[in-house]
This record gives C-alpha cells, sequence and structure tokens, in this order.
C-alpha cells in the first residue's frame, strides 16, 4: 500500500519493529550523525532475508531513527530512515526489486500494438499513466504554519556531519568573506523549474547553511537543476526554489533516480506509489511542492552572487573541496503544524544512500538493457561508492564483445562516469567481488584485455588530475575466443561430470554429504 506521508511511513516502521524513537536530548552538531553512522553498520532490524544480491551488506541497516529532543529545536530529526533493504522496499510497496524492475519494463516495452484490438488493450495502461501525473490543489497540511519575517534557518534542527564540514580554507581554498556553518541540509527535496518549458525536477543536492536566511545549493554541471539555473542566468534572472522536507516516502527516491532530462521525477514518483502527488503553490515564489511535506523553504537563488560552499563529507569517504556555488536567499518557512526534519550522513558505505542507490541498480536494469541489449546483469559494488567500479555480464557471440558493451556503458547517461568496468561471461556471479575477481585473475592479461580512456569522471572522484575528468579503465575479463589475439589454446574449466554430480544427490545427500 501507498503511503500518503512520512508520518504514515513512520507508523509502519515502528509496527513492524524497524524504528527507535529516541526522546534522550541529543546535539544536532556531530552527535545525531555519529549515531546515524553507527548504527547503518549494525545488523538490520527485523528478520527479512537480505537479497540475494547482496548477502552480506544486506544484513545491515540497524534501525530507522527518530530523535525527539534535539539541541535548539522543538522539531524532532529523522535519519537512517531509508536505511536498510526491508525499509526500501516498504517505501516503494514492493516484496523485492525485481518487483518494481518488471513494472518499469512493463512501462517502457517498444512494442506498439498493430491492431484496433491490441491498441484498445492498452487503454486501460495509457489511462492509469495519466493518473501518475502530479496534481494541484489549493491548500496542504506543509502549510499549515507559515513563518513571519522573523523565520531563520538557523531555527531548524539541521545537522552538522563530520567535524571539517563547512571549515573555512580547507584543502588550501581560500575562505570567503562570508564563512558558513558546519550545519547541512542533506536530504530534502531541491524543487526547480525550466524556465523555458516549465517542467518540473526534483533533485536531491545539499545544500550549506550559512546564516538566518542565506545558504548555498551544490549541484554538478549535469544534473537538471544546475541545467535549469544557467538558463536563468543567460537571462538575468533570479531563479526560484524550494527546499522540501519529507511528503510521500517514494519522493526522495525519485529525486535520487538518474532519470533522463526533463523526464519528470514527481511523474515517476507518482507511478512507483500508484498514485498522483498532490502539489500546492507555494507562498512566496512561482514553484509547487508536495501537499503533504513536513516542511518547505522557499526562497530565490542569486544569479551572479555565489559562496564558496564546502568541504563536505561525502560519500566517498573523503571531504569533498571547496568551491563556489550559487547562494539562496530565503523568503519564507512553511511546516505542519508538528514537522519532522528529515537529515542523512554519507561517508564511507554502508549508508542510507547506499540502498537507494542499490535500489536503482535494480529498478533501472531494464533500461540500461534497452540501451545495451547484450547486458544480461550488472552489479554496483559497494567498495567503488557507485562510480568507481561496474561489473557486468554478458552472453559472449563475437570477438571484442566485452569491447564493445564496455563502449556502450561510457555512453549511457550518468553510467559514464564509471571509473572501472569489468566485464565477465553469463555463468560468472556479478554479484558475488570475489567470484568477478577470480574470473580477472583467471582470464585478463593486461595488455591485450584492458582498455584506458579519458573522459568525464565523477567530480568527487579527487583521483582525477583534472576536475571533472581522467582516466577510465575496461576489462575484459571474459574466456578468450578466436580473433581477441589468443595464440595458444585456451583451458577448459573445471565441471564435475553430470553422471557423478546425480549419483552423490541420489545416494549421498541423505548422510548429509
Amino acid at each position: 500500500m501507498p503511503f500518503a506521508d512520512l508520518r504514515s511511513f513512520h507508523d509502519r516502521l515502528d509496527e513492524q519493529g524497524q524504528l527507535k524513537r529516541v526522546s534522550a536530548p541529543v546535539d544536532p552538531i556531530l552527535e545525531i550523525s555519529a549515531i546515524a553512522d553507527r548504527m547503518s553498520k549494525m545488523p538490520a532490524a527485523g528478520t527479512d532475508p537480505p537479497p540475494a544480491t547482496d548477502p552480506v551488506h544486506g544484513r545491515c541497516g540497524g534501525f530507522a531513527l527518530l530523535f525527539d529532543d534535539v539541541k535548539g529545536s522543538d522539531i524532532p530529526v529523522a535519519i537512517n530512515t531509508f536505511g536498510s533493504y526491508a525499509r526500501m522496499r516498504m517505501a516503494l510497496g514492493v516484496s523485492d526489486f525485481e518487483e518494481l524492475a518488471a513494472r518499469v519494463t512493463e512501462l517502457i516495452k517498444p512494442e506498439v500494438p498493430a491492431t484496433l484490438i491490441g491498441k484498445m488493450k492498452k487503454l486501460p495502461q495509457l489511462a492509469k499513466l495519466a493518473g501518475f501525473g502530479p496534481k494541484v490543489v489549493k491548500q496542504g497540511m506543509c502549510q499549515q504554519v507559515v513563518r513571519d519575517d522573523n523565520a531563520s534557518l538557523l531555527d531548524l534542527p539541521i545537522i552538522q556531519c563530520w567535524p571539517d564540514d563547512g571549515r573555512p580554507g580547507y584543502g588550501g581554498k581560500a575562505a570567503d568573506d562570508l564563512a558558513g556553518t558546519g550545519r547541512y541540509i542533506t536530504f530534502a527535496g531541491i524543487y526547480t523549474k525550466n524556465p523555458t518549458t516549465q517542467v518540473r525536477n526534483v533533485g536531491m543536492y545539499r545544500v550549506q547553511i550559512f546564516d538566518r536566511k542565506l545558504a548555498a545549493i551544490h549541484w554538478h554541471v549535469h544534473h537538471d537543476g544546475a541545467r535549469h539555473f544557467r538558463e536563468y542566468q543567460r537571462r538575468g534572472e533570479r531563479m526560484p526554489l524550494a527546499i522540501v522536507f519529507g511528503g510521500e516516502p517514494v519522493l526522495p527516491y525519485a529525486a535520487t533516480c538518474p532519470l533522463p532530462p526533463d523526464v519528470s521525477e514527481l511523474l515517476f514518483a507518482g507511478f512507483l506509489n500508484d498514485r498522483g502527488v498532490s502539489l500546492v503553490p507555494c507562498k512566496t515564489i512561482p514553484i509547487e511542492v508536495p501537499a503533504n511535506a513536513e516542511i518547505v523553504i522557499e526562497g530565490w537563488v542569486d544569479p551572479k552572487r555565489t559562496l564558496v560552499e564546502g568541504p563536505f563529507g561525502d560519500h566517498t569517504g573523503f571531504y569533498s573541496l571547496a568551491d563556489r556555488y550559487p547562494a539562496f536567499e530565503m523568503t519564507t518557512i512553511t511546516h505542519r503544524t508538528d514537522p519532522i526534519l528529515s537529515a542523512t550522513i554519507v561517508g564511507a558505505p554502508p549508508q542510507e544512500d547506499y540502498y537507494l542507490g542499490k535500489a536503482t541498480e535494480r529498478v533501472f536494469l531494464p533500461l540500461l538493457k534497452m540501451i545495451i541489449p547484450d547486458i544480461i546483469d550488472y552489479d554496483l559494488p559497494m567498495f567503488g561508492a557507485f562510480h568507481n567500479a561496474v561489473f557486468v555480464k554478458i552472453r559472449k557471440e563475437y570477438p571484442m564483445h566485452a569491447r564493445k558493451v564496455i563502449h556502450g556503458i561510457w555512453s549511457a547517461g550518468q553510467m559514464m562516469l564509471s571509473k572501472m568496468i569489468v566485464v565477465v561471461d553469463e555463468h560468472v556471479n556479478v554479484h558475488d567481488e570475489q567470484d568477478v575477481l577470480f574470473h580477472v585473475g583467471a582470464n585478463v592479461d593486461w595488455r591485450r584485455d584492458t582498455v584506458i580512456v579519458d573522459g568525464p569522471c565523477d567530480i568527487l572522484d579527487h583521483a582525477t588530475p583534472y576536475y571533472g575528468t581522467g582516466g577510465k579503465i575496461g576489462i575484459d575479463a571474459t574466456r578468450k575466443i578466436e580473433g581477441e589475439g589468443v595464440v595458444r589454446s585456451w583451458p577448459d574449466p573445471l565441471t564435475m561430470s553430470d553422471e557423478i554430480v546425480q549419483r552423490i544427490r541420489d545416494r549421498w545427500t541423505k548422510y548429509g554429504l
């Protein structure tokens, strides 16, 4: 069943033994994040078995946490809400991610019915899709309280995650004339509109707090929010932007999905939730936000002013360095009468974002296979932090087939940032790192089977020689065939005969052997 808002999701987590409510006083500066970091490495709450695709890390995640008594604020803080496979499945309303992947596959099937009967059979599906779009309503719970001109970002229980977050001069970057705090909004939807098409975008970008009404918006150059901002800059106009906490639990996931440009995250959220998201117009800017949200921060992004944002402890396990990003000026804050502020901590995995990313890995497999049909399955291993490594399984059919797939991945949307791609044969389990690495060791000659190219890399990758660009490697770990530079005969793998295997099953299984 879909959830209407964050608190109904919390109630279900509570019923399922997935939520811990903490009444003891807690400091939003480092203490909340340190507790969440510790919790994310603990055994997962509940008794759900881990998924077959991630049997080791699927046992992590601990509990979702709700802190009721946060120093300096009367607003509770929720964290690690989506930090396990069980909680992600509950938020998306599925028993496993493959179930949702099947829905996506059905949605994107390219076949067009050739007959009138076939087209008529498609009508219910198309009508249902039409109902997934957002709907603008006159009022919503997110505006039960509209703060006056004295509203301050500093009144919200916004957390600081890591000790050097926001430290001026860190990494040799000159401090701005206005130093920011180390407090960051880390788990809110950032709502913008394309000024030409009016298509909405929802991203999840970090926001550093500088003062009562001033913040810096951090987005990467390829993000839709950044594209919208560049269009406003070309026009010389300030950009309306809303920062939204809470709402339907599918919204944070939709905001993190690598959807094609100008494909609405709100439409995708409606598809995930099986009903459209209700929106309400903001009070001071021309943007609509989810009516069931907890807290909304309204304001404008200055087309000319930038602030030195950062450093920030990132999902790579290191601090991303400070740089200049657009300034955001808050106009008002609206919220429910009893709001909850959502937060997350990022760092070396597993953290909460790991489970969001793993859901995307499974759900978007059908889309990736549409672009590169050769792919049977793929895995984004934890050590790669979602951009450093991709393991890919194919059914090899011709010489250099793996090379073709490697280059195809480097041309597929945000997969272009993949720093290392390993391609293996169809019998290899790409979700078992040891199985993949065994075949790398067994099948790879480094001169013959690797390709190194220069290209775009993740902006957070501190190892690249240049900002956002560097070297990437593709590794063909498949069994080599004629036409791939094989001079010697390729040996057969060790396999037991079918007759012996069947004899063991028939005779020795009863002895536990």
